[in-house]
């Protein structure tokens, strides 16, 4: 059977200059587990690969099986990856595909955006269709759009108390910024003689 060609897709201009992949996968090797971040890169869609060969996969009638990529600012750290910055890449299909959708339209959103907050988490698998196959996992999401994420973010120096009345109330939030600000202009003058 032969599989149809599909457009080349150059790398991003920083992963071919520094020769990196970009960023590490994000791994759901558990129910449970939950990756969370804010979107760094614009989100882009690219033909799924298989994982053993690495070649390009299609589906039976030979169309390309895709996928949206979303790189996140994480917190996570892998101490065996050099210089590891957090950011990790989700590869977004199948079951996580609708979880993710679902959550951006909960949101009101129309789209995943560059600042806004995805969080996906593994809570359990299905059955396998088929003896000997993998049970399909299944994904619960969240997103806060790039808007309301800046709203929500927490201002340094805040008691917790503060902070928590800040992300009920974004002018809160406002004035506590704004006090802040005015003590460090008042810490960096000299003082009067």
């Amino acid at each position: 059977m032969t599989t149809p060609q599909q457009p080349y897709q150059a790398p991003n201009a920083d992963d071919f200059l520094m020769g990196g992949g970009g960023a590490p996968s994000a791994a759901f090797p558990s129910i449970g587990t939950t990756v969370a971040g804010c979107i760094t890169e614009k989100p882009t869609v690219e033909q799924q690969r298989d994982m053993s060969t690495g070649d390009k996969k299609f589906w039976n009638d030979g169309n390309p099986m895709m996928q949206l990529v979303v790189t996140v600012q994480t917190e996570q750290r892998d101490p065996s990856v050099e210089d590891d910055d957090g950011r990790r890449r989700i590869f977004v299909k199948g079951a996580m595909k609708n979880a993710i959708a679902d959550a951006v339209r909960t949101a009101g959103a129309k789209g995943l955006e560059i600042g806004g907050t995805l969080t996906v988490t593994f809570t359990h698998e299905l059955p396998p269709k088929q003896r000997g196959w993998s049970p399909p996992k299944q994904y619960a999401a969240q997103y806060v759009p790039a808007a309301q994420a800046e709203l929500m973010a927490p201002v340094p120096g805040l008691t917790p108390q503060q902070a928590q009345a800040a992300q009920q109330n974004p002018a809160t939030a406002a004035l506590y910024q704004q006090q802040q600000a005015q003590q460090a202009a008042a810490a960096a003058s000299p003082p009067p003689f």
